[in-house]
């Protein structure tokens, strides 16, 4: 849970650990070249700066979504998004990675907006063969709508890691030796999107949109992906790719070291708001079987 007890020296410390680690990195492409736009159209959606920059919107007539052309299996991604300012209460902006069907996988970033003053809820799900219920929730510590911050999922064969500014903020990892789900089969296409959520996303759907504020608008900037490329039925990362060595960067054995495991603490002691491994009320005959095997190397 939030500490109100969280010292400003910590503060400090934790935001020049983030600025260290955003530091390190490195993007590229132009928007154009990594993805489309699915809905809203160019009144909504729009590459701009010659493809550097992307901005999706929402009003009363629609939203707006974009999706990669590539497919993943297993990558590092970044992206640094700028949130909806002011009273964005019912806006729900998403940066995701999901496969399809019913048995889909989908690893989830969702920004829930809130009434101007009030902190953005960052949402993190995680879906393996259909199945979600793992949400964690944070409050962020910076304001997410002043300048553009860096999300990143970094998804291998050992870990799911969820990073905001280059900081940890959650771990899932893979427990399939104790019969435990992974997303490790089910290419995935990165998705994002700005949508009316105003029947759940603030307060349980108690605060609606106001819509004389619209158009809302959300802008990204410095795409970058490091992953497993899927293509008619292969991915790069195979040992009979010719780019297999290349495309297996860093990034593919990663874990979280002694350092990282402290910064993610010391995130989630301050700054998670709701764990699905602590909700009795939701869970009365107890929690997923990963909850009991968090301390797991």
């Amino acid at each position: 849970m939030v500490s109100a007890s969280a010292s400003n020296v910590s503060a400090i410390l934790l935001l020049f650990l983030s600025i260290i680690s955003t530091s390190r990195v490195a993007f590229s492409g132009k928007f154009y070249q990594d993805f489309y736009i699915t809905w809203g159209g160019d009144d909504h959606s729009k590459m701009l700066n010659n493809g550097e920059l992307l901005t999706v919107s929402l009003d009363n007539v629609s939203g707006s979504a974009f999706e990669s052309y590539n497919q993943y299996l297993y990558a590092k991604i970044d992206m640094q998004i700028k949130l909806v300012a002011g009273n964005s209460a019912g806006t729900v902006t998403t940066f995701y990675l999901s496969s399809t069907g019913s048995y889909h996988d989908e690893i989830d970033f969702e920004f829930l907006g809130n009434l101007s003053g009030d902190p953005y809820i960052l949402h993190t799900n995680v879906f393996c063969q259909g199945k979600g219920n793992r949400e964690q929730q944070f409050y962020l510590w910076f304001d997410p709508t002043a300048d553009f911050h860096t999300y990143s999922i970094l998804w291998n064969p050992q870990n799911i890691i969820f990073l905001v500014d280059g900081l940890p903020i959650r771990q899932f990892k893979n427990l399939e030796s104790y019969g435990i789900p992974f997303p490790n089969y089910q290419p995935v296409r990165l998705y994002s999107s700005l949508w009316n959520a105003d029947n759940w996303a603030t307060r349980g759907g108690l605060v609606k949109i106001d819509w004389t504020q619209s158009p809302f608008t959300a802008s990204y900037q410095n795409f970058n992906a490091d992953g497993c490329i899927w293509s008619s039925g292969t991915s790069s990362c195979d040992s009979n790719s010719p780019n297999s060595n290349a495309s297996k960067g860093a990034w593919y054995w990663e874990k979280l070291d002694y350092s990282d495991q402290g910064k993610m603490t010391w995130v989630q002691n301050n700054y998670m708001i709701y764990n699905y491994c602590t909700d009795t009320k939701r869970f009365p005959q107890g929690f997923a079987p990963e909850c009991y095997l968090t301390n797991l190397p």
